[in-house]
């Protein structure tokens, strides 16, 4: 099972000095991808429990547009093994004017992360083996 989103970081998500966009902002956008994964396997929004691994690849920055998406890799009673992968697929140009982007030919992964999220057992709507 899969999740994507797709997402302009604003002025507002810009953190740091050179409109960088503070790498959290990726963990929230992965935590967006678990509750709607959450959602289509259990019919629940569960709690994200965990990351096991979280890799910061490349900056993001305002005006960036980044593509989040994660896979259940693993079922258990209550427990969901998940993966994510967030890709900056267009960016700004400021250096030809100030509303030029480029969609990139090849996306640029920006961070990867895995974790594990719960559902509790009463609060499974959707029967699956486990």
């Amino acid at each position: 099972m899969k999740s994507t989103i797709r997402l302009r970081m604003s002025a507002h998500d810009a953190h740091y000095g050179g409109n960088l966009v503070d790498g959290a902002r990726m963990l929230g956008l992965f935590g967006d991808v678990a509750t709607e994964l959450l959602i289509l396997s259990d019919g629940d929004e569960g709690l994200f429990k965990a990351y096991d691994e979280v890799e910061f690849l490349a900056p993001v920055f305002a005006g960036d547009y980044i593509e989040a998406s994660g896979e259940i890799v693993k079922m258990g009673n209550t427990s969901r093994k998940m993966v994510f992968e967030a890709r900056k697929v267009i960016a700004p140009r400021p250096d030809i004017n100030d509303s030029a982007c480029d969609v990139l030919e090849e996306p640029i992964v920006v961070c990867r992360a895995s974790g594990t999220c719960v559902v509790p057992k009463d609060k499974q709507r959707k029967p699956h083996n486990a």
